[in-house]
């Protein structure tokens, strides 16, 4: 197996790139064959990859049990991160804090998992009907049965981490952070630092759009970028001005944009783990390549240029779905 450069989040030594599995089961149309996905896992293990992120939601358990049957005979060489709150029932997302909820959605990704511990759970959203504290000692709770290692939060603000930090230690806070999402730089990352919390960064590529893999908004049924607004229409079109600039400088850089923009990630901080997400073995070794790419205050501002406030344009996501995001926002964001 190739060792990667490392990166710690709680008390896991973790590769500074890991692998968000999502799109493995969920989100981008038709997900790939069982076969394929088990081929590009188990490639991520021989690449070195030692973090693997899935989810309750992905996939309605289907990424879970992928993972189970790819690559949990490998157990000891991956650092396993799942989440609950979130989840998908009879084909309707649900959001369920509860501590019962929890405790049973934890006992069912374990038994399709094949495991009976998982290293880092999250939270995957907050649920705002429930205090934080009531859903963190369900996580307590499964963290003394043994069941889970580390405690995580997704998509939660500053104020949020405080709170369930002061409940018990948070490992990894995992939030949307790109140079086209940069929310957590508000109040999150300061947080973060603070009180030596992992940032794990999804979406690091903007959903492909910053891998110069999104020229149209022409997605298949199934695809989520369709419901959302930054991805569409006159809004694509003005970010995709931004987005060649962009390609042009991972051009005169000598790297993929891809690999420009995690090194980036990389270099905000060095508790800052990004997780792209891939169907391609290719593309997977394309994202790898990022950490040999130096980042030199003058690259860091010639992207920041690029992404000036109004390069990007439409929200992260729909109505909807931005109700249950509790990171901070910008007085100027567009929400819906």
């Amino acid at each position: 197996m190739t060792m990667l450069p490392t990166r710690t989040i709680g008390p896991f030594t973790v590769s500074a790139i890991g692998l968000g599995c999502m799109n493995l089961s969920h989100a981008y149309d038709v997900a790939p064959s069982a076969e394929d996905g088990a081929r590009l896992l188990n490639h991520a293990l021989d690449s070195g990859v030692t973090l693997l992120d899935t989810a309750a939601l992905y996939g309605s358990g289907n990424n879970e049990r992928l993972l189970a049957q790819a690559v949990m005979h490998r157990r000891g060489e991956f650092t396993l991160a799942s989440k609950c709150v979130l989840d998908l029932i009879d084909g309707q997302r649900v959001l369920d804090g509860r501590p019962e909820t929890i405790s049973a959605s934890l006992d069912r990704s374990l038994q399709r998992l094949g495991t009976d511990h998982i290293d880092l759970y999250y939270m995957h959203r907050l649920d705002r009907k429930v205090p934080i504290e009531d859903s963190m000692g369900a996580l307590v709770r499964a963290k003394e049965a043994g069941k889970i290692g580390a405690i995580g939060l997704s998509e939660m603000g500053a104020a949020s981490i405080r709170r369930a930090h002061a409940v018990h230690p948070v490992a990894a806070v995992q939030n949307e952070y790109s140079p086209t999402s940069r929310n957590v730089e508000i109040a999150v990352m300061d947080a973060c630092r603070e009180l030596g919390i992992a940032l794990v960064a999804f979406s690091p590529l903007a959903r492909g759009l910053l891998a110069g893999s999104v020229r149209s908004d022409d997605y298949r049924d199934g695809d989520i970028r369709k419901a959302m607004p930054r991805f569409n229409g006159a809004n694509l079109a003005h970010n995709l001005n931004a987005v060649d600039r962009f390609v042009a400088l991972a051009g005169e850089t000598g790297c993929t944009p891809a690999q420009l923009v995690l090194a980036w990630v990389l270099s905000r901080g060095p508790n800052v783990v990004p997780i792209p997400g891939t169907r391609s073995i290719a593309h997977l070794d394309d994202d790898l390549g990022a950490l040999k790419v130096t980042i030199t205050p003058e690259l860091t501002a010639a992207i920041d240029a690029i992404f000036a406030p109004g390069a990007i344009r439409g929200a992260r996501y729909p109505a909807l779905q931005q109700t249950q995001i509790d990171t901070e926002t910008f007085p100027d964001e567009e929400l819906a």
